[in-house]
């Protein structure tokens, strides 16, 4: 049976949230921004986003610090950098030669865990380039979350986490995910 709607797009149910809230980030760009005077107007093109806004963008008005810079870590700005390619079933991934080397290797991520199911500890969750804003919106597409599934529970929390595990590259996954790691354990 196929999934009704891919994971990370089940996840962003509320996209008036998004229109009210322009600087966040968010998975998709709102249909329009607010102004001051409570009227609306387009927002900016992909290529004018300020730094800082959009999808899979640390946003420098959360209440969370990003990502602390680490060398033993692949980075988001390699998982990141995608281009997506019409086929039958509609846009696939096209992985670049970076993120083709990944695949069937031990690698550590670091992110921030979006738990899947409720519990204090987690054995299946995404690991995201941002931190969740708001509890009903997703903080980026696809190419900024890596599924994970671990060998034992790994405690939920606030600050970012670090999973080493075989890292998987996902051409075709149906649940609409780009990337996985499995047997992944928790690192410091």
């Amino acid at each position: 049976m196929k999934p009704i709607l891919p994971l990370w797009a089940s996840l962003m149910l509320v996209p008036a949230v998004w229109a009210q809230t322009p600087v966040l980030s968010s998975p998709i760009a709102a249909p329009t921004a607010v102004t001051p005077s409570g009227g609306s107007a387009t927002p900016p093109s992909v290529a004018g986003v300020p730094a800082g806004t959009g999808a899979g963008v640390h946003s420098p008005n959360s209440p969370f610090a990003p990502l602390p810079a680490r060398n033993d870590v692949v980075p988001w700005s390699v998982l990141t950098d995608m281009k997506l390619k019409d086929t039958k079933k509609g846009p696939r991934p096209a992985f670049n030669a970076s993120q083709q080397a990944l695949h069937q290797t031990s690698q550590r991520i670091q992110g921030f865990m979006m738990p899947l199911s409720p519990g204090e500890k987690q054995t299946h969750f995404l690991l995201t380039s941002v931190p969740l804003t708001c509890s009903f919106c997703v903080p980026g597409g696809p190419e900024s979350m890596v599924e994970v599934k671990t060998k034992t529970p790994v405690k939920y929390g606030l600050e970012p986490v670090v999973v080493e595990g075989r890292f998987q590259v996902l051409p075709d996954d149906p649940y609409g995910l780009y990337y996985r790691v499995t047997e992944a354990v928790a690192v410091k």
